[in-house]
Parts: C-alpha cells; structure tokens; sequence
C-alpha cells in the first residue's frame, strides 16, 4: 500500500506524463496562448502583495460617475491601453443603456487556453453605488500596475479579468448621493428587482425576464466563468450560496444555513475577502438591530433566504463560483467616503480574483489529442457539475485533499480520475476518454450519476438570435 511520500510521487510522475501529452496538444493548436509556468506563478502570488494605489494624476476622480461619464472613461481608458484592455457590451438596459463590461488582461481580446475567465458584476442595485465606483478604480489601478507591479503582472498574464461596473445603469440615474437606506433607484426602469430575477434552483421563479438579466444570462452561458463576485451595499459582509432553500416557504418564520456541496470551498473563497479587508472581518453589526456576521462572512439564506438570486444562478447553472460582497453599511455614501472605501477594498478585490488559481485544471481529450467539448464533470460527493469548454479545458476551486474526477462525454466511456490538490500550486490534471463500446451511450444516460443539478444551456429569453451579441473570442 502506497502511503505518504510514495503516494505523492505517484502523483506527480502521472502529471509528468499528462503534461507531456497536453504540450503535444498545444503545439499543434497555440503555444503563444500558454504565457506561463503555472506552477512558479502561483509562488509569485504566494510572495508579493499588491503594490500601494499609484493614481493617475490625469485620471478617474474621486467622484460618482453617471452614464456619460462612466461611459467616457472606459472608452478613454481601451483607447490608451488597447493592449491591456477591451471594452464591449453584452446588451442595453430598459432605457437604453449599454451594459459596459471592460476586459482587463494581458490577453483582453482572446482566449487564454487553460487561462480562467473571472468576473466582477457592480450596481445590480442601482441604489447601492460604491461597487460600480470601486470597478472603475480596479480598472485604472490594474493598467497603471501592470508594468511595475509583479503581482499584477503575474494576475494580468494568467486571467481574463471581465468588470461590469453597472448591471442597472437606469436604476443608478434616479437613485441620490447620500440616501443609505431605502429603495430608490434599486429597481430596473420597470420595477424589478435585478437579483430576484434569475432562475432558480429551489423555486420556480415566475418574475418576467429583464433585459439586464437577460443580457447577464446569454452572457455567462457564453464565456465559462471560473470565479465571480457580485459587488452590493448596504451591510459589510461577505455572503456565499446558497441563497434559497428547500423550506423557503418557512422565511418568514426563522432563516437557517443552505449549504451547497462545496462549502468548504465558498466559505474559504468569502474569508479571503473578508479577512484582507481592514474591517469586514471583524463581524461588526453595521447599526443597532442589524445582524452582526462572525469573520464577516455569511450563508446567504442563514441571513435571508431569496429566490432568483443571481450567485446561485451562476453556480447551479454553469458551474461558476460566485459570492456576494457587501462593502458598505450606507448604500449610497457621500463621494468624500469613497477613497477610504478604495483603500478597504483595493486589497481584497485583487486577491479574490486570484482565488482562481487554486483547485485543479486541465483538459479532456480523445485519443488523438482532440479536444472534446461539453464533457460533463463532477468531483465525486459534490453534487454540481461543471462542463468542458470548446477547447477541452476544465478548472475547478478546491481546497488542499484527495478527490475523485467523475467525466462523461456523448459517445465515451465514463472515466474517474484520482487526483491530489496541494497549497502551493493548482493541479494540472489531463483526462483522455476512449470511445465507448456502446454506441448508443449518452452523457444524458448517465446524467443522474454526474449531478443532481445539471449544468444546461440557458434558452434564449429575450427573443434574440444567440448570436446577436458578439463576445471577445472566447
């Protein structure tokens, strides 16, 4: 029996071999995307922190920005760094309004291959305002970083970075600087609740589709998002799904925890933030009577349950790793505040993001090194699944163990694999799958054993052609 030592070196002479087989295959399709040695990458971010806030003296106010402004801004800031930056937009609010999402990477207008994408989404709540500030901020402290900062370097070099810094750029229009409390200016333009607005795993959510959570859903199904955060206001806490629960009907009466099959994970995943925040992780109730949150972090139903809520949406449906961050106890600050909210935030906003380099990632590949898209995964005992892109690559967040990858493609043999995640660096795990025997086997034959909660392909809800809006090459 192979204990200790013996069993690692195991593990990685079978990586050796994988990651010999994969070089293969990315020879043949695009050396120049693989920018790094993941492994020494992962010592960079271990060994810096990011660099003090070098502002640009030409650059973005202290200020809030409305439509025009914010607008400017980032078509200013693609122009002056266009290899650094992208900007498009994935669809127009109820009044018009494009929803601006600027990439930031090294890579802004391709693809990685084996690269995650992540993203920040800002201002669902167009009352709560900080976030979509702070986005803007992130954004001119990444490009100005990139060439001084090794840190930055390193996170630009290996990560697709999407910001949209407003979800609801109508509701921010009619919401008021100093309002802390309240609902003006949370809702879209037809009074809905962006963030109750998204199918659910829990319920059916009857509420009608809006544009800006249409646009989102056509969106993430498009681009695999690895990491997410959904940036909010009104309490200082870091809350992770689920957000529903099975006895919903019972919210009224007592909130108790929902927990996903990766807890470990999303608790890990909301004390990174907290705990890099000069505050947050202290747990403090933001006033008399509101709830206070230890380490600073929460389950989202252990606070208060919500169906359509948009980080279960991303998580039940495409396998994305989403949190919500709560970065202020007022929703709508007076400007004066938001450089010392910069300067809270600054920090956990980095390395959250590179809390996508942790877990496993790799490919899935036939027998002659072709990939195979839309192979389903699923890590043995955590019961939502995640899928291959058009490029056979995979990643998923996990924490420092043994685990057990179950894959299943149409037309293959089943396959589980044993692999080992460590600290230092995420695992590079390759899975060849041979042609099943059966030639009337799916991966929908199979589907119950892969998840209770399939990753599907969201329809179309807004009576567009898919293809309507074109996405940076994915």
């Amino acid at each position: 029996m192979l204990t200790g030592g013996w069993l690692w070196l195991l593990f990685l002479c079978i990586a050796s071999a994988e990651e010999n087989r994969v070089k293969k295959y990315i020879d043949a399709k695009d050396k120049s995307s693989f920018t790094s040695d993941e492994p020494s990458s992962r010592v960079i971010a271990g060994a810096y922190q990011p660099s003090s806030y070098i502002r640009d003296t030409n650059g973005l106010e202290m200020k809030y920005h409305d439509f025009e402004q914010m607008t400017k801004f980032l078509r200013t800031t693609s122009s002056k760094y266009p290899n650094l930056t992208a900007l498009y937009s994935i669809g127009k609010s109820v009044q018009g309004r494009d929803l601006w999402v600027m990439v930031v990477s090294s890579s802004p207008y391709e693809h990685m291959i084996g690269k995650p994408d992540v993203k920040y989404v800002a201002n669902m709540h167009g009352n709560e305002a900080v976030g979509r500030e702070l986005m803007l901020h992130l954004i001119q402290y990444l490009v100005n970083s990139y060439s001084i900062d090794p840190y930055i370097k390193w996170l630009l070099d290996n990560t697709r970075i999407h910001i949209l810094p407003s979800m609801n750029p109508d509701g921010f229009e009619v919401a008021r600087e100093g309002q802390c409390d309240g609902g003006q200016g949370r809702y879209n333009a037809r009074g809905f609740d962006l963030n109750r607005n998204f199918p659910d795993y829990f319920k059916q959510n009857n509420k009608r589709g809006q544009p800006e959570t249409d646009a989102v859903k056509e969106w993430t199904s498009k681009i695999q998002f690895v990491l997410s955060g959904g940036l909010h206001g009104g309490a200082l806490v870091a809350s992770y799904p689920f957000d529903n629960t099975p006895n919903s009907m019972f919210q009224s009466f007592s909130s108790a925890p929902s927990l996903t099959p990766d807890e470990d994970v999303f608790r890990h995943l909301a004390l990174t933030y907290s705990q890099n925040h000069p505050t947050m992780h202290k747990g403090r109730a933001c006033k008399s009577g509101s709830p206070a949150f230890t380490d600073g972090i929460t389950n989202g139903a252990a606070w208060y349950p919500l169906t359509g809520g948009m980080q279960d949406f991303n998580y039940v449906w495409y396998g994305c790793m989403e949190i919500t961050l709560e970065l202020s106890c007022c929703k709508y600050p007076p400007a004066s505040e938001l450089p010392k909210y910069w300067e809270d935030n600054r920090l956990p906003l980095v390395k959250f993001l590179a809390e996508a380099h942790r877990g496993v990632h790799g490919f899935v590949l036939d027998e002659n090194n072709n990939p195979i898209e839309k192979a389903s995964l699923k890590i043995k005992s955590r019961d939502v699944g995640f899928q291959t892109t058009k490029y056979g690559e995979f990643w998923r967040i996990l924490l420092p163990g043994v685990y057990k990858l179950e894959v299943y493609a149409d037309g293959y043999t089943p396959k589980d694999v044993d692999f080992m995640v460590v600290e230092e660096h995420p695992t590079l795990l390759n899975v060849t799958l041979y042609p099943a025997k059966n030639e009337h086997f799916t991966v929908h034959s199979v589907l119950k054993q892969v998840t209770s909660t399939p990753i599907s392909s969201m329809p179309n809800t807004n009576g567009q052609n898919s293809e309507s809006i074109m996405f940076p090459e994915y």
